[in-house]
C-alpha cells in the first residue's frame, strides 16, 4: 500500500471514530469542559457539582440538581405547584406563545422557570427559590413573579429566611407588562419581609440580567454569586451606545462587581451550603430554633401549607 492510499483509508475510518466519540459523549459517559475542553467522567463531575475539577468553570445547573445539591435529603417540600402560566395577550412572534410553553414544559419537565419551597441547609430551615435557565432563559413571567412573591410571604408568616438562586435572561416580553409587573410586586413583598429583620439572600449564577438583576437579584441583605458568573442589566452594546462610551472588559463578571462593592462574597458552588448554614446559623436567633419540616409550626395557627387570601 503506498502512502497516499494509506492517508486516504485513514480520511475515510476517521468520521466513523469521530462518530464514535461523539455517540459516547451523548450518552452522558463524558463531560466536555466549555472553558478548558477537558473530558471528565460525568459522574465524577456531578460528584464535584459540575464544576470542572481541571479548571474551576462552574458549568450550568438545572433547578433539580441546584435543590439536590443545597437541600438536606428528604427535607424538600414544594410550593405552589399548581399555578401554570397562561397567554393572556395571544402573543405570537415565530410561533404561539401558547405552543412554545407547551414545547417548553414537555423538554424540561417543568410548569414554569421557578421552582419554590422550603428545606433544611444543614438541618437548619429556609425558603428557597431555584430559576432554572433552560425553561426560555430562566424569564420571569406572572408564574415567577407569583411563585417567588407567595414564596416570600410565607417566609414573612414564618419567619423563615429566604434564599433564591438567580439565573435568567430577565423579564419574559411575551406576556408584556404583566411580567414587568412581577419586578414591583416582589420588591415590595420583600421590603414587607425586611421590616421583620429577616434574612434575604440572593445568589447571582451565570446569567443573571435583565429585570431579575434590576429587582429581587439586588435587593438582598447578603448578596453571593458564583465564580466568573455574567451579571448585569442590558448587554455591552446597548450600554455603549447609550453612554456613548468604552467599558472595560469583564464589567459584567462576578468579579468585576465584587471589587466595585456590587456582591458581598463570590462562593464556589462546592462550598455555596456550608456557606448558607453559616450565614443563616448566625441569625438563628431570629428564626425558628425547631425545623418546621419535622411537623412542628413556629406559631400554632400556622400551617406549612400557603395559605393566601387573593
Amino acid at each position: 500500500m503506498s502512502l497516499l492510499d494509506w492517508f486516504a483509508n485513514r480520511e475515510k475510518s476517521e468520521p466513523i471514530i469521530q462518530k464514535r466519540q461523539e455517540r459516547e459523549i451523548a450518552d452522558g459517559l463524558w463531560t466536555k469542559c466549555v472553558a478548558c475542553d477537558v473530558l471528565t467522567y460525568t459522574k465524577d463531575l456531578r460528584a464535584n457539582q459540575l464544576v470542572c475539577t481541571e479548571c474551576g468553570h462552574h458549568m450550568r445547573v438545572d433547578s433539580d440538581e441546584r435543590i439536590a445539591q443545597l437541600i438536606d435529603d428528604g427535607t424538600w417540600k414544594s410550593l405552589n405547584e399548581h399555578l401554570k402560566p397562561t397567554d393572556p395577550l395571544k402573543f405570537f412572534d415565530r410561533k404561539a406563545y401558547s405552543d412554545r410553553l407547551k414545547d417548553t414544559q414537555e423538554k424540561t419537565g417543568l410548569i414554569d422557570a421557578v421552582q419554590t419551597g422550603t428545606g433544611l441547609v444543614d438541618g437548619l430551615p429556609l425558603a428557597l427559590g431555584v430559576m432554572d435557565f433552560r425553561f426560555m432563559g430562566g424569564s420571569m413571567g406572572s408564574v415567577v413573579g407569583e411563585k417567588l412573591c407567595r414564596l416570600v410571604e410565607y417566609a414573612t408568616q414564618e419567619r423563615l429566611p429566604v434564599v433564591i438562586v438567580c439565573a435568567s435572561g430577565g423579564a419574559r416580553m411575551q406576556e408584556g407588562m404583566l411580567s414587568l409587573m412581577q419586578m414591583a410586586k416582589i420588591a415590595g413583598a420583600l421590603a414587607l419581609y425586611r421590616d421583620k429583620q429577616l434574612l434575604y439572600i440572593p445568589v447571582l449564577t451565570h446569567p443573571t440580567t435583565g429585570g431579575v438583576t434590576a429587582s429581587f437579584a439586588m435587593l438582598g441583605d447578603i448578596i453571593l454569586a458564583e465564580p466568573k458568573a455574567t451579571i448585569g442589566f442590558a448587554g455591552r452594546r446597548v450600554i455603549e451606545q447609550t453612554l456613548r462610551e468604552k467599558l472595560p472588559e469583564g464589567f459584567q463578571t462576578s468579579e468585576y462587581l465584587l471589587k466595585h462593592g456590587f456582591v458581598d462574597a463570590i462562593v464556589s458552588r462546592t462550598q455555596l451550603k456550608k456557606i448558607l448554614a453559616q450565614l443563616i446559623s448566625l441569625h438563628q436567633p431570629f428564626f425558628p430554633v425547631i425545623p418546621l419540616l419535622k411537623g412542628e409550626a413556629s406559631h400554632p395557627e400556622s400551617e406549612l401549607s400557603l395559605k393566601v387570601d387573593r
